[in-house]
């Protein structure tokens, strides 16, 4: 390990000093590829160095261990038990943060949240699921912008479309795909009774035209009269757009924005993010025909989390993370479960590879 943590020592000097060449600034896409590898190598770099100390220490106090002072060799032992203890917890910290690094956890993300059972009761909880997903975008300053979206009457949504972006937005945000259960007494009921009711939530991360090529010629491209609010615009021009890609049977619609070429462009970014994510889960399926994922990050058709309203309790059933901060999680405060859910994570590519 010493050699390896070595060279990414080295390899990292490089690069902050070709980053100090100033003619590297006229280079934008270069200079932000390398910024973003030197903040993703900063914190193992450091680990690295103090590693590297702690073992150069051990070995120093093996040599005393060979003099003819016992009171330096009673030091040199003690000294010896206490670095090792640090050296090995420092040797678990740098395994995780050595753990290959996924390019796609960098990306900007798509989040798609749809009601599912239960009715108006879950188009609210759809609602609320979206407000705690933008009040976590805004702690984290990231930007966030609704694509699409079908509403109810009464603040509910049957389906929400955004995309939210930041620093390493899908690497957070990835875990939270699967199906949402809420049980609380509805606003509607009026007996008090506790209903359970479900939303589906899907991260996609988003796709550049780089990463999934789409020809004209497999998209089949329909305009409408766009529907909901908006005044007289909305209704009387076809500014809405249906896209069917023909070789996936994906279809994606946008009726949002003001214009035709505005929906169009939002609407090709949101099937390119579904096909890259396809792409991604047909992959990781083959990748987990022999082994089971300790954390699921993309199967919809898996309860995940249960928003339990009258215990004030919060239950994530990947990882049987309980907390009872129900009001504050709804409210956005959602970094401590998306953390766990992400160790459990580094814990299960740790145990795959001693497998």
């Amino acid at each position: 390990m010493i050699e390896k943590l070595k060279e990414i020592i080295t390899h990292f000097n490089s690069l902050e000093n070709k980053m100090a060449d100033t003619g590297l600034i006229n280079d934008q896409k270069l200079y932000t590829e390398m910024a973003k590898e030197h903040r993703r190598l900063s914190p193992i770099v450091e680990k690295s160095n103090q590693f590297l100390k702690i073992a150069e220490q051990i070995d120093d106090d093996l040599a005393i261990l060979d003099s003819d002072d016992k009171d330096l060799k009673d030091i040199a032992k003690s000294e010896i038990e206490d670095l090792e203890q640090l050296l090995a917890k420092l040797e678990d910290e740098l395994k995780i943060l050595l753990l290959p690094h996924d390019p796609t956890d960098d990306k900007n993300t798509i989040i798609e949240i749809r009601a599912g059972t239960g009715g108006d009761e879950a188009a609210l909880f759809a609602a609320d699921l979206f407000r705690m997903y933008t009040h976590f975008a805004e702690n984290n300053d990231w930007k966030y912008e609704v694509m699409d979206s079908n509403s109810i009457g009464i603040g509910g949504f049957k389906e929400i479309i955004f995309s939210v972006k930041g620093e390493g937005v899908y690497g957070l945000m990835k875990f939270e795909s699967g199906v949402h259960r809420v049980q609380r007494v509805p606003k509607t009921e009026t007996s008090g009774r506790v209903h359970t009711s479900a939303a589906t939530v899907a991260v996609l991360p988003e796709a550049e035209e780089a990463d999934i090529e789409v020809f004209d010629a497999d998209l089949k491209i329909d305009t409408y009269r766009a529907s909901g609010a908006g005044g007289q615009h909305v209704n009387k021009t076809e500014s809405a757009i249906r896209i069917t890609h023909i070789p996936s049977g994906l279809v994606v619609t946008c009726q949002d924005e003001t214009s035709q070429h505005k929906n169009k462009a939002a609407a090709l970014k949101v099937l390119r993010s579904r096909l890259l994510a396809a792409e991604k889960d047909k992959i990781a399926k083959e990748r987990a025909e022999a082994r089971k994922n300790m954390v699921s990050t993309g199967d919809r058709s898996a309860k995940i989390r249960t928003y339990n309203f009258p215990q004030g309790r919060i239950t994530d059933h990947r990882i049987n993370f309980t907390a009872y901060n129900l009001e504050g999680v709804m409210n956005g405060q959602i970094a401590s479960i998306i953390e766990n859910l992400k160790l459990a994570d580094q814990q299960a590519q740790l145990a795959s590879f001693v497998e």
